[in-house]
């Protein structure tokens, strides 16, 4: 299948794809640059030291919440940055701002028109109730098809086990096959080396300066800037055909 037409299903990491995480994660940061007095240390470094932690504790602890997650990193993260350490209020105040993390502004609309000719389904390293603030919140409510998150499979993406949860699932539900479906995410890390080691097509939604989770190797089968420029290309094709 050589077009984007000719697919059922779009399995969408959320957060870096949907949500602008990077900018989530450095505006729950700044609390703590704050406190420090700290202006000198850069968004790399934020970010390649907050993805380093999290990375590592989603491997230590594949069947922590992903809230519970965040709070207990955020000491982690200070301490690696020469930082005085946070108290427990501020790091649950940490781990509970993911609802606060916006939307890219081309998310919703894109939503809705791939959703014409798709069925839509998030697979994320979340949990369900900080995906339901998201959902509820800079999401408006999208209706997904079907909400798989890390707490329901036990484990967080790029596991194998996330992917093999999701094909079993849409299967069941919806009678689609693997060469019917596309992973559709910004990380290369957590979704498109993967997804090509089980034979999964993906398309990259690149986001321009996106930092985290980038690989050296860059794996897809489509690319596009936005999802946005996805819905774009996919109309085009429905409209020539």
């Amino acid at each position: 299948m050589a077009n984007l037409k000719d697919y059922r299903l779009l399995s969408f990491d959320v957060y870096g794809t949907l949500i602008d995480y990077e900018t989530g994660i450095l505006s729950a940061l700044q609390p703590l640059l704050d406190s420090n007095n700290r202006t000198d240390i850069t968004r790399l470094q934020l970010l390649e030291t907050y993805h380093e932690f999290e990375v590592k504790q989603q491997q230590e602890t594949p069947d922590m919440p992903y809230s519970q997650l965040l709070t207990k990193i955020y000491g982690r993260v200070a301490q690696k940055l020469g930082l005085a350490p946070p108290t427990e209020e501020e790091s649950r105040a940490f781990g509970n701002s993911v609802r606060d993390w916006p939307a890219f502004p081309d998310t919703v609309d894109a939503l809705h028109r791939l959703a014409k000719h798709y069925k839509l389904v998030v697979l994320s390293n979340i949990d369900r109730v900080s995906f339901g603030l998201t959902n509820s919140g800079p999401l408006k409510g999208f209706p997904f098809d079907l909400v798989i998150t890390a707490q329901d499979v036990g484990s967080y993406k790029p596991n194998p086990k996330n992917f093999e949860y999701m094909l079993k699932a849409v299967k069941e539900k919806f009678g689609v096959e693997k060469a019917q479906v596309l992973q559709t995410a910004q990380s290369q890390f957590h979704d498109h080396h993967p997804a090509r080691t089980m034979a999964i097509k993906s398309v990259w939604i690149e986001r321009p300066g996106a930092i985290m989770g980038n690989r050296e190797k860059e794996i897809y089968d489509w690319k596009f800037n936005t999802l946005g420029d996805m819905a774009d290309a996919l109309e085009a094709e429905l409209n020539a055909s």
